[in-house]
């Protein structure tokens, strides 16, 4: 994005939305990986310690979504730079611009 249109104010201004947009989505992203493992990896209610099955399937489980977030991220970021692209051709054409 082309912050030099914008004063120094309302950059600033943008960059902390940004900040706080990627803390939400940052606890998001945890509170979603904590609610999956859970649900699928404890179930033995009998005692206060997590058993040795337990601790494995969390970890195999943290491992798995953070993989696919990964994955997510990085095809979402490739998708971007395509539209960007899109758009700067656009931009650039006397007939279609936006």
């Amino acid at each position: 994005m082309d912050y030099s249109k914008y004063n120094y104010a309302e950059q600033a201004q943008i960059n902390t939305m940004m900040e706080q947009r990627q803390m939400d989505d940052f606890v998001n992203m945890f509170t979603g990986l904590v609610d999956r493992c859970f649900k699928e990896c404890a179930n033995d209610f009998t005692t206060k310690a997590v058993t040795g099955k337990e601790r494995t399937c969390v970890n195999k489980c943290a491992e798995r979504f953070l993989k696919h977030s990964e994955l997510v991220s990085k095809r979402f970021g490739e998708l971007s730079q395509q539209q960007a692209a899109f758009i700067d051709v656009l931009n650039q054409s006397p007939t279609l611009s936006l």
